[in-house]
């Protein structure tokens, strides 16, 4: 029945002689806007999450995107984007998301703003960790290589380990392996990393971004060997969930499920491969900007989105499939 009513709106489309924008194999990021499932029930779920894009971008197209973009283009008519400035304003529009021609300029001015102390004091200090790497090699570099290939698999900038992208990201990450001794390397850097690079483009404006998630804008020891501030985040989290969704937390108690073997993974990589390109890219646009405060206000808006729904599910093994996988399926970012 699904896929008769799949086929019959694509055929109406045509009938009515509607054109719905075409939604092309990759998104400005490299993104794959449906993606590969080998589940044949889960293929036909992507096709349906398709139309569904397509339906969101004619919307946000006419809708949103547009006075969206009206604002940006007035509040940066008078202000070169090297000369923002914070304020509750740009605090609003970052909210609702950076438009695409205007993120990357965006992104980097943050990054500038929250590591211009350290660059002052340091201002050679990339072409000095560049150089350290090619006389010494740092003990993570096995671990580094090895997940590599494991990094955004859906996206076509990643897809082959000879691509630029790669290459730039393995030296990324083995400067940020010199940069924080203490940290060195630990898995999920990969990522972080790598969202820096699709957005900023430039090789050490990527890893200055890395620098600033790690070491400025998230706790001290996130990303310790023992996650010590990663795993308290988990237990605030908790008492969050516990506060605003009781109903929830109760279910997930009467069927043994811990949230955390899923939430975890959210805050430690910022929802990388957890949300569809777009949401995530917008999620980041506030993190950056805002802080680790955002992880939690989505987290839970994540749940709250679909506390209905879980809450249907009565099976422990259930339950957690849906858990791993439904954040994907939520098309629609609108402000």
């Amino acid at each position: 029945m699904v896929k008769r009513l799949i086929e019959d709106s694509l055929q109406g489309d045509k009938k009515d002689g509607f054109k719905l924008n075409p939604v092309s194999e990759y998104d400005d990021y490299g993104f794959k806007t449906i993606p590969d499932y080998e589940v044949e029930d889960v293929k036909l779920l992507a096709k349906i999450q398709a139309l569904e894009i397509r339906s969101n971008n004619l919307r946000n197209n006419e809708m949103e995107d547009k006075p969206l973009r009206t604002r940006w283009a007035n509040y940066l008519a008078s202000r070169p984007l090297d000369q923002l400035a914070p304020s509750p304003e740009l605090k609003g529009l970052i909210r609702c998301g950076i438009p695409v021609e205007y993120r990357e300029q965006v992104w980097r001015w943050i990054v500038r703003t929250r590591m211009q102390v350290y660059r002052k004091r340091n201002p050679n200090r990339y072409q000095e960790l560049r150089k350290h790497c090619e006389v010494s090699e740092h003990p993570a570099s096995w671990q580094i290589r090895l997940d590599l290939h494991r990094t955004l698999t859906s996206n076509k900038h990643f897809s082959s380990p000879t691509s630029d992208a790669v290459q730039k990201l393995q030296r990324i990450l083995l400067d940020f392996s010199w940069q924080n001794p203490t940290i060195g390397y630990c898995q999920g850097l990969n990522r972080l990393a790598a969202i820096a690079l699709l957005v900023l483009k430039d090789e050490e404006d990527a890893f200055w971004c890395l620098v600033a998630v790690v070491e400025i804008i998230m706790p001290q020891d996130y990303y310790s060997k023992t996650l010590t501030a990663s795993q308290a985040d988990q237990r605030v989290f908790r008492d969050f969930l516990a506060e605003k969704m009781p109903r929830l937390m109760a279910h997930f108690k009467e069927h043994s499920i811990d949230h955390s073997l899923i939430t975890f993974n959210w805050f430690l990589v910022v929802f990388v491969e957890s949300l569809v390109s777009d949401i995530l890219l917008r999620v980041w646009d506030a993190f950056l900007y805002e802080g680790t405060k955002v992880i939690f206000r989505y987290a839970l808006a994540l749940f709250k989105y679909n506390e209905e729904d879980i809450l249907k599910i009565h099976d422990n093994l259930e339950i957690y499939q849906y858990l791993s996988f439904f954040t994907r399926t939520i098309s629609d970012g609108s402000c």
